[in-house]
C-alpha cells in the first residue's frame, strides 16, 4: 500500500465469531495484554487474549443483569479486579472478580429514566468519565431526551449537551486542546477547545458530516490525530485527518459497525447483528475484526475514582 494517497484496507473475515447482538467498547487492556469490550444487549461484558487465534479459547464473559455500554479503566486500580462501566442509569464499578457491581451515580432520580440507558463514553485527561445518554431499546426510535453528562470522582454528574438522540464516540487530540464528540442520529462529529488546565470546553463547532447512508458510530485516535471512525449500517470504518478529511477507509464484510481499538499497528474492530443484510453481512455481524493499519493509536484515559 502506498504511502501517500487515499488509503484502503478490505477485511473478508472476522477474527473472533463472537455473535455479539451489539458488541460495542473494544478497550486494550495492557496489564494482561487483552481487549474486553461490551454486548449491550446481551448485557455481557466479554474479555480475550490479543493472542487468541481465531478461536476465542481464552474468552471470559461477566453476564450482569444491566446493560454495560462502555468500559475504562480507573487510575491506581487493577484492571483484573475492578473497572468503570457505563449502566443503564449511570457509571457504576464492577467488580471483576464477583461479577457484581456498584452504581455510583444516576443520570438523574426520576422514574422518567426507566426511557434513558447510557451509551457510549470515555475518561478525560483529567480522570473525569464522560458519558452520553438515549432512548433505550424497548422504547423505540431514539427521541431528542438524552444528553452527554461529565462524572467527576465526587460523584457529581454535570450535563454539557442536551436533547440529544444517540450521543456517542468521543475522544481527544494528541495534543488534549481538542476534544471530538459524535451524534449519530444527525451524522455530525463535532470539535470542542478542550483546556488541557481547567478541562472546560467551548468552542463547538461541526468538524465532519457523514454524507451517506449510515451513521458515525465509536472511533479512536491515532497519534498523528487521525479519527478512526467506525461506520454504523454501511461496512465500513473511516481514517478522517484533523482537518476533517476522509483520507482512508476499511472495508468489512458486515454493515454493522460499531467502534474500534488500536492494539499496537492492528485495528480492533467491533460490530452487531445484522438480521436484515445479506447472507455475509448477517453471517459475520457480532464478530470482532482485525486489520494492520500501520499505525498506533493514542492511550485511552483512567477515571480518577
Amino acid at each position: 500500500m502506498a504511502a501517500t494517497g487515499f488509503q484502503q484496507w478490505k477485511v473478508e473475515k472476522p477474527w473472533l465469531e463472537l455473535k455479539c447482538a451489539l458488541g460495542e467498547g473494544p478497550f486494550y487492556e495492557k496489564e494482561t495484554n487483552s481487549v474486553r469490550l461490551v454486548d449491550i444487549k446481551k448485557k455481557q461484558v466479554l474479555s480475550f487474549s490479543v493472542t487468541d487465534d481465531g478461536d476465542a479459547s481464552s474468552l471470559k464473559t461477566v453476564q450482569l443483569d444491566t446493560c454495560p455500554t462502555v468500559t475504562v479503566d480507573i487510575e491506581g486500580v487493577d484492571p483484573q479486579d475492578r473497572i468503570l462501566l457505563g449502566v443503564k442509569h449511570g457509571i457504576a464499578v464492577l467488580d471483576r472478580q464477583t461479577g457484581t457491581y456498584e452504581l455510583l451515580a444516576k443520570f438523574n432520580d426520576q422514574k422518567s429514566t426507566e426511557r434513558i440507558r447510557a451509551n457510549d463514553g470515555a475518561a478525560d485527561p483529567h480522570g473525569k468519565f464522560w458519558l452520553g445518554s438515549m432512548t433505550d431499546f424497548e422504547y423505540g426510535e431514539p427521541q431528542p431526551e438524552g444528553v452527554l453528562a461529565r462524572f467527576d470522582s465526587s460523584k457529581s454528574k454535570e450535563e454539557v449537551l442536551k436533547d440529544l438522540s444517540i450521543p456517542n464516540g468521543i475522544g481527544w487530540s494528541p495534543d488534549n486542546k481538542t476534544m471530538y464528540f459524535t451524534h449519530s442520529k444527525s451524522r455530525e462529529v463535532f470539535a470542542f477547545d478542550y483546556s488541557p488546565e481547567t478541562g472546560d470546553v467551548s468552542n463547538k463547532r461541526l468538524w465532519y458530516r457523514h454524507d451517506g447512508p449510515g451513521e458515525p458510530d465509536g472511533f479512536r485516535v491515532d497519534v498523528d490525530g487521525n479519527v478512526w471512525h467506525a461506520i454504523w449500517g454501511e461496512s465500513t470504518v473511516l481514517k478522517i485527518d484533523p482537518k476533517g478529511n476522509v483520507i482512508g477507509s476499511i472495508t468489512l464484510p458486515t454493515r454493522n459497525i460499531t467502534c474500534v481499538q488500536f492494539v499496537g499497528t492492528e485495528l480492533v474492530i467491533t460490530s452487531a447483528a445484522d438480521a436484515d443484510g445479506d447472507d455475509i453481512s448477517q453471517k459475520y455481524g457480532g464478530g470482532v475484526f482485525k486489520v494492520d493499519v500501520g499505525t498506533t493509536g493514542l492511550d485511552l484515559f483512567k477515571f480518577k475514582l
